[in-house]
């Protein structure tokens, strides 16, 4: 850690994101919710993470439509069976508010996330079940809070099977001493670059999650996308390469075949295209250590690409002077 640069100290909060598994599971052990036939995650930004995150671990394994909103306002089928987990971490963002009015006013069920704010004491005023998170990070380096408190919350609910057993796998993962060295590995290949990440539809959250990093931790443009989408549009940018980037595949074993294939065709066709491409393979026992392994790999990535671009990871000033000029 050089704390000249990381002066907030980023690298603690990543090197407890272990413990936020844990203590994420208990944050949601006395809530649980029934007769419930759709879910929304409403958030912005780091807020939201849990949800997209979520949508990748239980593809095509719950039996009930979930999906992400991130707007001002929910959409007009929501009803007294939809659960709105409305998640601000600092409680104050104005879309995640609006949302939390639109579940209310058609009686929808609701569950709170937020570290404080003004979203917490409507969750207060209106007598919905809260889960108070622990304040003072970045809200993209919270992740680990929500995420979890919302599994252990679906699991009481009987919509999801135990995953207790995963949870441990995935903790003991964490704690193994590779992550650093292997990422700034790989930061050293991206000195200098615009990275874009590519993964399959099914972990496109992971993607996602490397992006935001990049953007917000090391203060630099990234872009994601995932198979097949990407092969109908996207790979036609580099006939003309106008920026120098450096594609990252996130890959898994359990990819379907032609899946597998794409991501095999269109690696060597980029560079083919003078672009360099890394794969980052998944590895774990559990579906939920390969997810959460490897976001785990990218917040570190991104913290040492920080780093080497000499900026503090922690602060996103663009963001807060954007959010004081709405306001003014």
């Amino acid at each position: 850690m050089d704390k000249s640069i990381d002066k907030e100290d980023m690298y603690s909060l990543l090197e407890n994101f272990p413990n936020q598994v844990k203590d994420g599971w208990e944050l949601g052990a006395d809530i649980k919710f029934s007769d419930i036939n759709r879910i929304i995650i409403a958030g912005m930004g780091g807020s939201a993470l849990s949800g997209e995150i979520l949508k990748s671990y239980l593809y095509n394994n719950i039996k009930i439509p979930m999906e992400v909103n991130k707007d001002y306002h929910l959409p007009k089928y929501v009803d007294a069976k939809t659960l709105v987990i409305v998640s601000s971490y600092s409680g104050n963002t104005e879309e995640t508010i609006e949302a939390f009015k639109d579940a209310n006013r058609v009686s929808c069920q609701i569950l709170v996330m937020a570290s404080g704010g003004r979203l917490e004491e409507i969750a207060k005023q209106f007598r919905k079940p809260l889960i108070s998170l622990p304040s003072g990070m970045p809200p993209r380096t919270a992740y680990g809070y929500s995420f979890f408190a919302i599994l252990k919350i679906l699991q009481n609910s009987g919509l999801i099977a135990n995953q207790i057993n995963e949870l441990k796998s995935l903790i003991t993962s964490l704690k193994k001493d590779v992550f650093k060295k292997k990422a700034e590995e790989i930061a050293q290949k991206l000195e200098g670059k615009i990275p874009i990440i590519y993964s399959s539809q099914r972990l496109a959250s992971v993607a996602y999650k490397w992006k935001i990093n990049f953007n917000e931790n090391a203060k630099i443009h990234a872009f994601c996308n995932y198979f097949p989408e990407l092969n109908h549009n996207e790979m036609v940018g580099y006939t003309k390469l106008n920026g120098d980037y450096f594609v990252l595949i996130i890959k898994d074993d359990y990819d379907n075949s032609p899946i597998k294939k794409r991501m095999e065709v269109t690696k060597h066709l980029i560079q083919q295209h003078k672009c360099p491409v890394l794969e980052i393979d998944l590895a774990g026992v559990s579906l939920l250590t390969k997810i959460f392994t490897t976001i785990y790999l990218g917040d570190w990535v991104s913290y040492f690409t920080a780093l080497n671009n000499n900026v503090d990871p922690s602060p996103v000033d663009i963001v807060e002077n954007f959010k004081k000029k709405l306001i003014s």
